[in-house]
């Protein structure tokens, strides 16, 4: 009696209110309770994985692609370093793979920045075998998050989003994802901790812990309720543990990805202050309880906390109404809070408590992530320099990328540049590296043009050339 009643109190909690019936014509027996759980596992599967996508990838620079027929010559000109990376490496394209739910029928999918960090080409295949390109539409490295689009002839089957907010340890968790390339895996488990931080996976850390199977492969793919919800993202494991992986909360990745889908980048609040955790020794000089409170180590001159008066050693233990205990608590609440709002704060001081108030000002260097430039688009790939070759080309000056192939007919062959030119200046600013070349590059819409300034390869005369992003 006792087992029955307590498989029937499980029969009430686990069964959602749409997988029910109406009436129940069998006696209530163990196995049928048991049966009913089972119906409600593979109802709340069935519903969320036609929205269930894998994301592939090809990297942004497939190893050994030759950008000359000779290597003899490319490795006199450029040097051992380069020979070795474009002729000695299997010629190969390296895929990786993940996953993605589609969260809105015109096409919008939810995955990991890593996925698709540094991506040439994205692929997304549907349940239905469907494939599609997508487009990076943003991504947010300090939460983990990237947004993709796809273009399909209809609506796409899209995931029903839940609540993350109002999850509890103990509720049943279901992962969904492609573990090691095998399509649609599902792994069942629990909900095992909230607002876990301190993973070391991103800036911004407020997991969910499961012990639902995550494998790589899996990131980016659901976690779901036993409603068939998504409630987070699933994104890390601990290696060295079994039944240990982290999930993004849904409610934060919904902000995350109405940022990205609006402006293509995140904005965050700013207090301009540098932070420390309250231990057991600094508790007692500051006269607050360990763990209880933030504690400000600097304030930025002219910053938002110095305009609000905060102080050095203060130590901040509420935040807008919300108590604050370490430091990962507050960088969360801050950078939820929208640039120019007014926050109210209260703050130990003197081992007094005293309010204050802060109006946030906007994260500082937060990167525009939409997709970069690729050499499809422009035609054009760039290293670089090394010492050696600054010395080959007998050049002084510490910046500049060297241009190592342009494919013909590109936009970079239309501007006049060629193997071996150094690129040492766009729109009037100097180029570091590749990185903040193609970044620069990413900024222009069809029909613009940028100037080059440019280190000739014949005769190391400069010149001026102009490169146009060409329309789609």
């Amino acid at each position: 009696m006792r087992t029955a009643a307590a498989l029937g109190l499980l029969l009430l909690v686990a069964v959602p209110a749409w997988a029910q019936s109406d009436t129940i014509a069998a006696p209530v027996t163990p196995r049928a309770i048991l049966r009913a759980l089972e119906e409600a596992f593979a109802a709340a599967v069935d519903r969320a994985t036609p929205a269930v996508v894998n994301v592939s990838t090809t990297p942004r620079r497939a190893t050994g692609t030759p950008p000359t027929e000779d290597p003899q010559k490319f490795r006199e000109f450029f040097g051992d370093d380069l020979y070795e990376r474009y002729f000695r490496r299997r010629r190969e394209e390296v895929r990786a793979s993940g996953s993605g739910v589609i969260v809105d029928p015109n096409g919008y999918i939810l995955t990991n920045n890593h996925v698709i960090e540094n991506a040439h080409e994205i692929t997304v295949r549907l349940s239905d075998a469907r494939k599609f390109t997508a487009r990076l539409i943003g991504s947010d490295p300090k939460t983990d998050l990237a947004v993709l689009k796809v273009d399909a002839p209809g609506p796409l089957p899209a995931a029903d989003l839940g609540d993350s907010d109002a999850l509890r340890v103990g509720q049943w968790a279901i992962a969904i994802g492609h573990p090691f390339g095998l399509d649609r895996t599902v792994t069942v488990g629990i909900v095992s901790a909230t607002a876990r931080t301190r993973v070391g996976v991103a800036t911004y850390e407020n997991f969910i812990q499961t012990d639902a199977s995550i494998n790589p492969g899996n990131s980016g793919g659901p976690l779901l309720n036993l409603d068939g919800r998504v409630v987070g993202v699933n994104t890390a494991i601990v290696s060295a543990g079994q039944g240990i992986g982290f999930s993004i909360p849904i409610n934060m990745a919904k902000e995350i990805m109405r940022q990205l889908i609006a402006r293509g980048r995140v904005v965050r609040g700013w207090l301009g202050i540098v932070i420390q955790d309250v231990n057991e020794e600094l508790s007692r000089s500051f006269g607050v309880a360990e763990r209880d409170g933030v504690l400000v180590a600097d304030v930025m001159r002219s910053g938002p906390a110095d305009g609000g008066g905060l102080r050095v050693g203060d130590v901040i233990v509420e935040f807008g109404g919300a108590r604050v205990r370490e430091v990962p608590e507050l960088q969360r609440l801050a950078a939820a809070v929208a640039p120019g709002e007014t926050v109210k704060l209260v703050v130990v001081r003197d081992g007094a408590k005293m309010p204050a108030t802060v109006t946030l000002g906007e994260m500082p260097g937060e990167p525009v992530t939409a997709l970069a430039p690729d050499d499809e688009v422009w035609g054009i790939e760039v290293e670089s320099l090394t010492d050696e070759l600054r010395r080959r080309l007998g050049l002084s000056v510490p910046h500049g990328v060297i241009v190592t192939e342009v494919a013909p007919a590109s936009p970079a062959a239309k501007a006049g540049l060629r193997q071996g030119d150094v690129i040492l200046a766009l729109r009037g600013r100097v180029v570091i590296d590749p990185r903040t070349f193609y970044r620069e590059l990413g900024t222009l819409k069809p029909g613009d043009a940028v100037p080059l300034f440019v280190r000739r390869a014949d005769g190391g005369r400069h010149q001026y050339l102009v490169l146009e992003r060409p329309a789609p």
